[in-house]
C-alpha cells in the first residue's frame, strides 16, 4: 500500500524546536516531508538551516506579487538544493505563474511549483469583505484553471474543494491544509476536516499538519495519526 504522504507545517522560528520535529515525526509507515513557512525562513537561523539540510523539504512562501519580483525571489533559493516544493499564489495570474514555471525547472530541475488557491482560513463571508463576487468553490475552480494553464505540478486547496475540482482535473496533485485529527480545535481554520477524510474519502494526494502533530507528545500523535488513518 502506498504511503500517505505529510507535509509537517514547522511553524515556529526556534531551531531546536524544528530539529526536534523532524526527529520525532519519523516513521516508516507515513511519507513525512517537513514544510517551512515564513517565520522560519525569515528567522535568523532558518535560511542557514536550510542550505545545509538534506533531506526533501517544502518551502511555503506563498509568493504573491508582480511577475518580476516572483521571479527573483524563485532566482533567490536556487542555493537551497533540497527544496522540492514551493508556493506561489493563484492571485499574482496566469503570466506570473507560467513564468514562474519556467524559471523553477532551471533554477532546481527537482523544484515543484504548487499553486495557492482560496487559503483555509477563509469562508465566503471572508471573501465578500474582500471583495469577491464568486462563490468559495467558483472561485477555487477557477483558480485551479489558471494553475492548469500555467503548467505547475499541482494545487493547494481545502479538502472541502477537492472532490469538486478531482472531477474536473482527475490528475491533478492536490495538496491540503486545514487538516486535524478528530477532537482537535479548529483555531483559525474556516474549512477543517481530518487527514482519513481528506486522503480516503476526498483523495487529495498530500495533506499539510501543524498544531495536530507538533503540540504536545509529538510521537504519540503520529501514533494517533497512524491508527486514525488505519481505521
Amino acid at each position: 500500500m502506498k504511503k500517505s504522504k505529510i507535509f509537517v507545517a514547522c511553524d515556529t522560528s526556534n531551531l531546536i524546536l524544528v530539529k526536534k520535529i523532524i526527529k520525532q515525526t519519523k516513521t516508516k509507515k507515513l511519507e513525512i516531508i517537513p514544510k517551512f513557512g515564513l517565520q522560519f525562513f525569515y528567522s535568523k537561523n532558518g535560511r542557514k538551516f536550510l542550505e545545509k539540510f538534506d533531506k526533501d523539504f517544502f518551502l511555503d512562501l506563498k509568493i504573491n506579487d508582480i511577475r518580476q519580483t516572483a521571479l527573483s525571489a524563485i532566482d533567490s533559493i536556487k542555493d537551497l538544493k533540497k527544496c522540492k516544493y514551493i508556493t506561489v499564489h493563484a492571485n499574482g495570474g496566469l503570466e506570473m505563474l507560467k513564468a514562474v514555471k519556467k524559471i523553477a525547472s532551471k533554477t532546481n530541475k527537482n523544484l515543484q511549483v504548487l499553486g495557492v488557491t482560496v487559503l483555509t482560513s477563509l469562508n465566503n463571508k471572508s471573501l465578500r469583505e474582500i471583495g469577491h463576487t464568486k462563490n468559495l468553490e467558483d472561485l477555487v475552480l477557477k483558480q485551479v484553471t489558471l494553475i492548469k494553464k500555467a503548467g505547475l505540478h499541482g494545487a493547494v486547496l481545502s479538502a472541502k474543494e477537492a472532490k469538486i475540482v478531482k472531477k474536473k482535473y482527475k490528475n491533478l496533485f492536490i495538496v491540503t491544509p486545514g487538516i486535524r485529527l478528530p477532537g482537535d480545535k479548529n483555531n483559525d481554520q474556516a474549512r477543517v476536516v481530518t487527514p482519513y477524510e481528506a486522503l480516503m474519502k476526498n483523495k487529495v494526494n498530500a495533506i499539510v499538519m501543524g498544531r495536530s502533530l507538533i503540540k504536545g507528545n509529538i510521537n504519540n500523535n503520529i501514533k494517533k495519526l497512524i491508527d486514525h488513518l488505519n481505521q
